[in-house]
């Protein structure tokens, strides 16, 4: 049917040109609405029956599509008269598809969605008046024309159910006009919102259209819990079927009963990183939503490895996959591997080949590449010759690389029979050299699954091509068959999150090794000193949608601060200490001092420093000329020493005869409570220690080091030569007793961490992120 014709077409069901138009660009829908037009055939639609037509084609779904007549008839007849009755109709034809070509039960049909059941004006406004009285009027006298009677709606509709929701709405504006009178000046007012808290302002951050419609997907989600428990909505445990593109066979209802009988209807999730490297920032969205999904609806999550690839595994990987889970705070409720079910998963890729929906192949693997691969011509090859041959596969009589087995089926995206099998001469870290051959992820990852009765099998966005396969291996074998979900993965800007060229980075000696704080590895940001908190509240921050998220670390160090603000204890330190001598040092002996960890909040402890005659200040702290509107120390400028209640002024500048830095300060001192107030107070330190401070900047120059466009010459080429420098700092003695990740601020400074590296004699800090306001300088 031409557009011209379908517009018009469209326009006689009650739509607008413009929205005819925007209709015909959606092709799901525009199919529903023809075959819903043949439906009608030559049927007068009156006022209304044609939008409730298309409210019906936009909310079909693949596995109710067959029902579609019904649902026009009972349209055209009235008998769903509302969005409300043609909502309740389409649910209930959905939990009926379970069962293939199944009959409709119409008498539970119209109960289920109110047929002939009448609301009368007047049962409408006895049931109004009735809810105010009892529920609402005082709320109503205080609150006045500000109130949101929509609560009251609710109340309403969720006792007449059926009832028209614009009647409901006009007996409560009567009811409440009855009892308040008209308007006021006052009620014509803004509310008042004096108890809303104002919102931190956040840090600028270049964020793609892509994060900025996750950021608006999570909706205000601060906690990973929050978002799982409000804002994310999949298919209850057991209704598998109402999925989009669930593929339901006649095995469907019975193995779903079956499913629920072993769960006992709880949520189900996996988490099932290879092993072949260490997780990285888009892991810790994959983490938290396995993990938080499950823990939000009392289910359980299971820690799986997909270890199919033996040649690329190693012992230090599994173990710090582990670490890292438990350091994000979730703890596995079963920790499995892939290799567990080698047995089971040969003997169903026998039962495929049994079936004639799998084959042993001879295409090489080179051939199998690209948009267009030839098909192979041993697809038809008899059943029998297919076994022996994978028999001879799995003793090894076969040269690596020379068979696989190919599964008979095409994917979303074309491309034709994916790999089930492939020979590997290689010894498994688990089970030894008791197999050669290793099954792939497009085979192994459903059947795991199912196998776990996995509920919600949630992966990223790249996986959606392979979800036909999904369903399509769990239903050639007759087994559980759960739900594939998608989400966008997780990018980061100026970073790397390949294994591959992590790898390389480490063996070219840029960095140390994947946790060296310059990457984005989850072991190297809790190396560098990102609370585990705050990784988990960016995650929520993100949203869980199939847009694909590319932000700047900005937004990532925003919300390391939002926690660190409020859990590292402040200390004193210098990154570049300048020497200061208070000749007329007001105590006979040097004296402690008790400094609050929190200055804000005194109450959550404090420490203890030590003020004697010999200071040591920040070199950027004094200046010989200082430009206008410089607020520290100068000759003719004193400065405030923080937590001392001493003002100090330059005397005496001493300086080096060979190079002429200024190397000493020679000042005096005023009590704070008699000299004239500085504009500035600094820190400083006095009897100090030494630490080794490591400041770290962004390693790559360009957003996008891994683009050729940006970076011709390579991700190599890009890195930055100030990514980190040392320095030898002085503290207080306070910090003598900071143990490995132990987090501080230094004043004015920003947030560091203790760094693994640090001994009894050496201690080693990294920076974390700088001050807030750094940030937005920078």
């Amino acid at each position: 049917m031409a557009g011209d014709d379908l517009i018009a077409k469209f326009q006689a069901l009650g739509m607008s040109e413009q929205k005819a138009k925007e209709t015909l660009k959606n092709a799901n829908v525009t199919k529903n609405l023809q075959l819903a037009l043949a439906a009608a055939g030559g049927a007068t639609l009156s006022d209304g029956t044609g939008m409730l037509i298309y409210h019906m084609a936009t909310k079909l779904k693949p596995q109710t599509a067959d029902h579609l007549p019904l649902l026009v008839r009972y349209i055209v007849e009235h008998k769903l008269d509302n969005t409300q009755r043609v909502d309740a109709a389409l649910e209930f034809l959905l939990k009926c598809g379970q069962s293939l070509n199944a009959n409709v039960d119409v008498q539970a049909l119209e109960k289920e969605c109110g047929v002939g059941v009448v609301v009368t004006p007047e049962q409408i406004e006895r049931t109004v008046q009735a809810k105010i009285k009892a529920s609402y009027k005082e709320a109503l006298l205080e609150q006045r024309y500000h109130f949101n009677s929509f609560k009251i709606l609710q109340d309403v509709r969720g006792e007449l159910k059926w009832a028209d929701a614009k009647s409901v709405k006009a007996a409560i504006d009567v009811e409440i006009f009855d009892l308040l009178g008209p308007k006021t000046e006052a009620d014509l007012k803004p509310p008042t919102k004096a108890s809303e808290k104002p919102k931190a302002a956040k840090p600028k951050a270049e964020v793609t259209p892509a994060a900025q419609t996750a950021e608006a997907a999570s909706d205000g989600a601060t906690t990973i819990s929050e978002l799982m428990k409000t804002k994310v909505h999949f298919h209850a445990p057991g209704e598998n079927f109402k999925a989009d593109g669930y593929v339901v066979t006649e095995h469907t209802e019975r193995l779903l009963k079956e499913h629920l009988a072993r769960t006992g209807g709880k949520v189900h999730t996996r988490f099932p990183p290879e092993p072949n490297g260490i997780l990285h920032i888009g892991h810790a969205k994959a983490i938290n939503i396995n993990f938080g999904y499950a823990a939000a609806h009392d289910g359980v999550c299971y820690l799986r490895y997909d270890d199919t690839n033996p040649e690329k595994e190693e012992e230090k990987f599994f173990l710090a996959i582990k670490e890292m889970v438990e350091w994000l705070g979730y703890k596995p409720f079963k920790i499995t591997y892939s290799s567990d079910n080698f047995q089971q998963l040969y003997e169903w890729a026998v039962v495929l080949i049994n079936k004639g929906l799998a084959y042993v192949c001879h295409q090489k693997a080179e051939e199998l590449k690209g948009f267009n691969p030839k098909p192979s011509p041993w697809r038809e090859r008899p059943i029998e010759e297919s076994l022996r041959l994978f028999e001879d596969m799995k003793r090894g009589k076969i040269d690596e690389g020379a068979a696989t087995l190919r599964m008979k089926v095409t994917l979303e995206e074309g491309k034709m029979d994916p790999v089930a099998y492939r020979i590997k001469f290689i010894s498994h870290h688990r089970t030894g050299s008791d197999w050669c051959i290793y099954p792939t992820y497009d085979y192994t990852h459903c059947l795991c699954d199912s196998l776990e009765d996995i509920t919600h099998s949630l992966c990223t966005k790249e996986f959606q091509s392979r979800r036909s396969s999904y369903y399509w291996l769990c239903n050639a074998l007759g087994i559980y068959c759960p739900v594939q979900w998608e989400y966008g993965r997780l990018n980061m800007n100026y970073a790397l999150v390949s294994k591959r060229k992590i790898a390389k980075l480490i063996t070219e000696q840029i960095v140390h090794d994947w946790d060296d704080p310059r990457l984005f590895t989850l072991t190297a940001l809790r190396r560098r000193g990102f609370p585990a908190e705050a990784i988990n509240n960016f995650c929520a921050q993100m949203g869980v949608t199939g847009a694909q998220i590319a932000v700047d670390p900005a937004m990532l160090e925003a919300a390391v601060r939002d926690v660190l603000n409020v859990t590292a204890p402040r200390r004193l330190v210098v990154l570049e200490p300048l020497k200061a001598t208070i000749k007329n040092f007001p105590h006979a002996a040097p004296v402690q001092l008790e400094v609050p960890d929190f200055p804000q909040n005194p109450q959550q402890g404090s420490h203890k420093i030590t003020l004697d005659k010999v200071i040591y200040i920040e070199q950027g702290d004094f200046k010989l000329e200082p430009e206008k509107g410089y607020r520290r120390l100068a000759p003719k400028q004193s400065v405030g020493l923080r937590h001392a209640g001493l003002v100090i002024s330059v005397d005496e500048i001493v300086k080096d005869p060979a190079t002429g830095e200024v190397v000493e300060l020679i000042c005096t001192s005023q009590s704070a409570e008699q000299a004239e107030k500085p504009k500035a107070f600094v820190q400083w330190v006095s009897q100090p220690i030494q630490l080794e401070v490591r400041l770290y900047e962004q390693l790559f120059k360009h957003k996008n080091p891994e683009d050729p466009n940006e970076v011709p010459g390579g991700f190599l080429s890009d890195i930055s030569e100030q990514s980190i420098s040392v320095v030898v700092a002085f503290a207080d003695r306070a910090l003598n007793q900071a143990k490995v990740y132990d987090k501080f601020q230094f004043e004015r400074i920003g947030f560091f961490s203790v760094d693994p590296d640090t001994s009894a004699n050496h201690l080693v800090f990294n920076r974390t992120v700088g001050l807030k306001e750094d940030a937005g300088k920078k």
